[in-house]
């Protein structure tokens, strides 16, 4: 029997009690005549007792040659701890050992296996293995595992089906780019990984199946970010016979049972908000609401006071941070001017006004403008003595997007982005297509099988070019704390409809017909009204953790080049391989 207990349950009622146990050591300390080591397995930590006064001389030595993350059986009677750890579960007793085995020597870690590892990134990744012993990373994971079967339960509850769909599938020019998978059977041909199992998902409604959903495995070869890896995985979702605001109604449903359940959060009505105001207010289309600062926009009161920047920007707006006069100096300014200049943001400057506890207004541009002119600002802004406007101008989308970043870092330093308090909201009605300026063609802002709202149909299938900029879609987006955490559509479910739109998506007949001719073939087939969803469960578990990277809910990451660093993948292949697949020649050949 390798252990009659788990290291995190035992108790003042066990002392008295022989118990095996198991597990790894976590460190010990000598002190002469007595040795503590501390026992560790998934469970919790138990203190072994070694006393050379009570145990066996031998016994005794053995457990000196112990070192870190050796892997131990000990038996022992539990005894009451002289001094006593309240920190610790288990931190009233301890365990008297009268016999040790050695299971498996160590080697000494590379790093310390603690909640606060000395251990950097690339390092824990490639000792996946241990990185995983550590508790922190392991209660990700059981949050992980908890929210999967809790979600099963709810969807299971409403009378969804879980249905598993291909991972090998057909290569799509739209979205994101696909890993794609060369055939032997197939020579010169290939499958590819699925960006998501959106059009199979489709084909489950035309089948009948009413309610869909998955957690699936999803692939993108993109550049990553903290939010972003190779592979992640969804909860994915499609119903029949529905409207938009039935999804909405389903999944707010969803959100509020995992937070309740998981987390003993009770969520208010999520408020909804059109994608038009979210970029007005905002600046962005997932807004983090847990804090206001909404933008204001100053070209009526900014503009023809003889101050050139303001007067040739298309947009001047700006955020009032609360109580932050008194706390920035020039000094502070010039340098979170600097912050807004870096590459990444490319503001061309920043202006502020003050509005100080005494009264008194001061400005980066008050030879522009009058007392008068400021004060007219503060009062547009609802500012208060002691806060502070900051305030940019230039093209209206590109500066909107630069002061989403200036709101979100105000916030940050305010204080104002507590990573235990949620605010979540549907973002609604999203631009149908998006017009690029440099191919001269429609993009699909969510995919190209979204439908128009219903009183754009018409418009979609007769409407000129201009038309067809401002069409709006039956999308929505859940965001939580300024993070996207999931988004969907109503579909097209009519064969003319979707030829349309892949038409203005740029697909010749031929390429529609090629690429997705299942699909529109089984449009042909009473194919019933159906929506869905997907929202990302990496994100969810970040969020809902109070944590900014998806890695730390992966059991197996890749890093920010979307390498996994513990078996070294991507790699070469051998050549014989590669000449199965027909690849060789063509390699050989570049």
């Amino acid at each position: 029997m390798y252990r009659t207990h788990n290291c995190g349950e035992l108790r003042m009622e066990h002392v008295g009690q022989e118990v095996t146990l198991s597990g790894w050591v976590q460190g010990s300390r000598d002190i002469g005549f007595m040795m503590y080591t501390d026992l560790r397995d998934r469970y919790g930590l138990t203190q072994l007792l070694f006393n050379e006064e009570i145990t066996d001389k031998d016994l005794f030595e053995k457990a000196r040659t112990l070192g870190r993350e050796y892997v131990i059986r000990v038996t022992g009677k539990v005894i009451e701890r002289i001094s006593k750890n309240p920190n610790l579960p288990t931190g009233n007793i301890e365990v008297e050992v009268s016999e040790l085995e050695i299971l498996n020597a160590s080697k000494v870690p590379p790093f310390t296996i603690t909640d606060e590892t000395d251990g950097g990134d690339d390092l824990r990744m490639k000792y996946r293995y241990l990185d995983l012993r550590r508790k922190t990373v392991q209660q990700n994971l059981f949050f992980r595992s908890r929210l999967a079967v809790e979600t099963r339960n709810y969807l299971s509850q409403e009378g969804f089906v879980e249905v598993e769909t291909p991972v090998l599938i057909k290569s799509t020019p739209e979205g994101a780019r696909d890993f794609v998978v060369p055939s032997r059977m197939n020579k010169g041909q290939f499958y590819a990984l699925p960006q998501s199992p959106q059009t199979f998902k489709q084909i489950l409604m035309v089948a009948g199946f009413d309610k869909y959903f998955q957690i699936v495995k999803c692939f993108r070869d993109e550049d990553l970010r903290a939010d972003r890896q190779p592979e992640f995985t969804q909860i994915d979702c499609e119903m029949s016979f529905v409207t938009q605001e039935d999804i909405l109604n389903t999944f707010e449903g969803l959100t509020k049972y995992l937070f309740k359940t998981v987390k003993d959060i009770d969520l208010p009505e999520f408020p909804r908000m059109f994608y038009d105001d979210a970029l007005r207010l905002y600046g962005s289309d997932k807004p983090d609401t847990r804090f206001g600062m909404q933008f204001v926009e100053l070209n009526d009161l900014a503009k023809g006071k003889g101050f050139p920047v303001f007067d040739n920007a298309e947009l001047v707006v700006g955020i009032c941070a609360e109580g932050a006069a008194g706390n920035y100096s020039n000094k502070d300014i010039k340098k979170l001017t600097e912050w807004m200049q870096r590459p990444q943001i490319d503001a061309k400057g920043l202006v502020y006004v003050k509005f100080n506890e005494d009264g008194s207004v001061k400005s980066s541009v008050g030879k522009f403008y009058s007392e008068e002119d400021l004060r007219a600002w503060g009062e547009k802004f609802d500012a208060k003595p002691g806060d502070m406007l900051l305030i940019l101008c230039g093209e209206t989308e590109k500066t909107r997007k630069q002061l989403n970043e200036l709101r979100l870092e105000m916030g940050s330093r305010l204080g104002l982005r507590d990573p235990q308090t949620f605010k979540p909201l549907w973002v609604v009605d999203f631009p149908l297509l998006e017009w690029d300026e440099e191919t001269e063609r429609f993009h699909a802002m969510h995919h190209p099988f979204t439908s128009p709202k219903k009183h754009d149909v018409e418009r979609m299938l007769n409407g000129d070019h201009e038309t067809m900029k401002a069409l709006r879609a039956d999308a929505y987006d859940l965001v939580i704390n300024g993070v996207e955490i999931g988004g969907g559509s109503i579909r097209i479910h009519d064969r003319e409809l979707q030829s349309k739109n892949f038409k203005l998506l740029g697909f010749t007949p031929e390429e529609a017909e090629a690429q997705f001719g299942f699909l529109l073939g089984a449009f042909e087939y009473g194919a019933p009204p159906h929506g869905g969803i997907a929202f990302g469960f990496d994100r969810l578990c970040t969020v809902m953790s109070g944590q900014s990277s998806i890695r730390d809910f992966i059991a197996f990451p890749k890093n920010n080049q979307g390498r996994d660093m513990m078996i070294d993948a991507p790699s070469d292949i051998h050549d014989e391989q590669l000449e199965e697949l027909s690849l060789l020649v063509n390699i050989k050949e570049e």
